[in-house]
């Protein structure tokens, strides 16, 4: 009789902490950090695109807010779909629209042209390696939930970290519209293949979740209804996002205008990533001990203490260590919205409640990639837009700390022996 592939030999059913989990979140790994590259590009292409066009620049943050506002979008819709037919028509849904979005971009005559390519196409493809996969991830572990979706949300930093240095090499070297067509190309050879990789389904017991202890629903013993937390998370995702936001997509021209060159931004913009990575994976460990909860109120404090030290120090060397350090402190917040939805959510949910968090995100990056842009044109620094991120990341602290105390001081589901 032919054996289950989906068990293994240790308890854990249909797949779940299984080594097939692990290879499985290593595949959506990579694609994230394919995918991820339309989130990064369109920041580290800012200076160039503005030039060509002779905008302001507010105007030439518009590609970025039309991107992030197409990625939640895209999270949502997507997330969606692959709750009801798993994730991989997601993925190459997402990879045409990349490679469609890239060829348009690259041919755009004009700034709108260029926004809406980024937003219609490139922001909704890139969103079909996050939230999706995101969701699809937690639903294959249990005892290192924490750490595997820290693991795989750490993909869209990587994509931070590879991509910033290589667009900005080809942008130097052969202009902006080339390297668009360039990434439309490396997308199509890449994605579709790997995608296929991941046909099975999330497994019945993640599913039915009834013994990992992640309840169905959330308890009316917690005072709050399902739709509240739902609002409160989502609210709480845009103002740390616009925090966020203010480093991540103006850091490139903010070195320019100190007089340090778009080559040092990127440089440390991939430096603010790749500690990303090591603050998605270390808050992923912190999560599976202290829960979600706890975990994005120490992350929203840390990226705070971050941004208070971008107001007194803008030397060279500072900015790199600030940079480093603001990776660290921040990495971490983005999964612990995921993690939070896995333990008070049905899990039959995870992709549409993890898709609507992740656009909050988004919203709120879009948001204060827009908004930073908007405060320097009206002074002439980035000083208030700091200040103004800041104030945004205490709004996050408040709700944070209201739902820890809310929800019974951050009470986590039960995880077997």
């Amino acid at each position: 009789m032919a054996s289950d592939p989906n068990k293994n030999n240790m308890g854990d059913q249909e797949g779940v902490d299984s080594a097939y989990a692990w290879t499985r979140m290593g595949i959506a790994l990579l694609l994230s950090t394919i995918g991820g590259v339309g989130m990064w590009s369109v920041v580290v292409a800012l200076p160039a695109v503005q030039a060509e066009f002779g905008v302001a620049r507010a105007d030439a943050s518009l590609p970025y807010t039309m991107t992030m506002i197409g990625f939640g979008i895209g999270g949502i819709f997507l997330g969606k779909l692959s709750d009801r037919f798993g994730v991989v028509p997601s993925l190459i849904i997402g990879a045409v629209a990349l490679v469609l979005g890239y060829a348009a971009a690259g041919a755009a005559p004009t700034l709108w042209w260029y926004a809406i390519a980024q937003g219609v196409l490139i922001g909704f493809g890139s969103s079909a390696t996050f939230a999706p996969l995101l969701a699809d991830t937690s639903l294959w572990f249990m005892r290192r939930r924490g750490i595997a979706v820290g693991i795989f949300a750490s993909g869209n930093y990587l994509a931070g970290t590879v991509w910033p240095t290589i667009v900005q090499h080809f942008i130097e070297t052969s202009g902006w519209r080339h390297t668009s067509y360039g990434i439309a190309i490396f997308c199509a050879i890449t994605m579709v293949p790997l995608a296929l990789m991941l046909r099975r389904r999330a497994p019945a017991l993640a599913m039915a979740s009834s013994s990992g202890g992640s309840p169905t629903f959330m308890s009316p013993s917690y005072g709050m209804s399902p739709r509240a937390l739902q609002v409160l998370l989502a609210i709480a995702s845009i103002c740390c996002c616009v925090a966020m936001s203010m480093p991540q997509v103006h850091l490139v021209a903010y070195c320019g205008d100190l007089g340090y060159g778009a080559a040092r931004g990127a440089q440390m913009l991939s430096l603010m990533l790749a500690c990303g990575i090591v603050s998605r994976i270390s808050f992923g460990w912190i999560s599976d001990r202290l829960g979600g909860l706890r975990t994005l109120l120490l992350g929203s404090a840390l990226q705070g203490i971050a941004l208070l030290l971008f107001l007194p120090f803008n030397g060279l060397v500072s900015l790199y260590l600030i940079s480093a350090m603001f990776g660290l402190f921040q990495g971490g917040i983005v999964p612990a919205y995921a993690i939070i939805i896995r333990e008070y959510f049905s899990p039959k949910e995870a992709g549409a409640r993890v898709g609507i968090v992740i656009t909050a995100s988004l919203f709120g990056m879009a948001l204060g990639g827009w908004m930073s842009g908007a405060i320097f044109d009206m002074t002439g620094s980035y000083r208030a837009a700091f200040l103004n991120g800041i104030a945004w990341n205490l709004v996050n602290l408040v709700i944070a700390s209201m739902l820890l105390i809310r929800l019974g001081g951050g009470r986590r589901a039960a995880a077997p022996a």
